[in-house]
């Protein structure tokens, strides 16, 4: 089927499609949009055309990024490129604008780290037959909830991204969702901080909120809120890098140690797991790369898939 335009554009699919993908996620280099869009051509020279149109056209610009004393170009949509995708009304709308300052802004290794790690997902769901694609993962998703710690205080909880990933077993003939919080730490916080964390996804996954009944508010509400936007407690995965691999083995030690002190964590049901960025690229995400922060340190993959539901 010859592709039909949907976009106020002008432009063709691929140029349309990176579009989306700098919509969702605020900054990617040309190398990460290759890999996203085009991962069937063997070279960057067609996607990089794509996008070279869409600057053209005002709806994209570049910044610098050196990564080992080689120069690589980082693209993001001007307030014109976000118009013209929220226009389409194919993407939930998002009221961020990234900005060149933005873009060249303490923020950009950690943002570009949070596209990796999300097209690492990519790149294993291809080569299994799974289903994940360049929009699977939002970020900075924002969860409200309220903690006994702090009464009276509306808190949010905001992981990097929150990523859905479709599970195919041929053999089982079962297709199975699976949702993960995604945080990734580039050992820019101390390891204090990010337990911290932590006990935060367990605050949210206790929130049950109130509910009123014309001037009345009920304290006996039973549905937790997690259970009103997901089907499962999605999977708490920790993805470290910006480190030697000596360097980041003992920050998950670390951070295991500390969870391990938490009352709120020991006590929850909250499945969480810590790897590295390097591991899950080179391994994927069903390969033994990820230690759960709670329990026996040995590297598993049983708790990814459990109590998932099946669709």
């Amino acid at each position: 089927m010859p592709y039909r335009h949907t976009g106020p554009t002008g432009l063709g699919q691929i140029a349309q499609q990176a579009a989306q993908v700098l919509y969702q996620h605020r900054l990617a280099s040309t190398r990460q949009l290759h890999q996203l869009i085009t991962p069937h051509h063997t070279r960057t020279e067609y996607v990089r055309r794509q996008l070279h149109s869409l600057r053209r056209a005002g709806l994209a610009e570049t910044v610098g990024r050196r990564t080992s004393g080689q120069p690589e170009l980082l693209w993001w949509l001007t307030k014109r490129g976000a118009n013209a995708v929220e226009s389409v009304g194919l993407l939930p709308q998002r009221p961020y604008r990234m900005s060149s300052d933005a873009a060249l802004g303490p923020l950009q290794e950690h943002t570009l780290a949070t596209v990796d790690t999300g097209l690492a997902f990519v790149d294993w769901a291809r080569r299994l037959g799974h289903e994940c694609g360049p929009l699977d993962w939002s970020p900075e998703t924002a969860h409200y909830y309220r903690s006994d710690t702090r009464p009276g205080e509306d808190l949010s909880l905001i992981p990097d991204a929150v990523l859905s990933y479709v599970h195919t077993d041929s053999e089982a003939k079962q297709r199975t969702l699976l949702n993960f919080f995604i945080e990734v730490d580039r050992t820019q916080m101390s390891i204090a901080r990010l337990a911290q964390k932590l006990h935060a996804y367990a605050a949210y996954y206790d929130f049950t909120p109130q509910v009123s009944r014309g001037t009345k508010t009920s304290r006996h509400a039973t549905t937790p809120a997690w259970r009103y936007r997901y089907p499962a407690f999605p999977r708490l995965l920790v993805v470290l890098t910006g480190g030697t691999e000596s360097r980041l083995s003992r920050r998950i030690a670390d951070l295991r140690s500390l969870a391990a002190s938490d009352p709120a964590l020991t006590s929850t049901p909250l499945r969480a797991g810590v790897t590295t960025l390097e591991r899950l690229q080179n391994e994927g995400p069903f390969g033994k790369v990820f230690s759960p922060i709670l329990g026996p340190a040995q590297p598993t993959d049983a708790w990814l898939r459990q109590a998932s539901p099946a669709i």
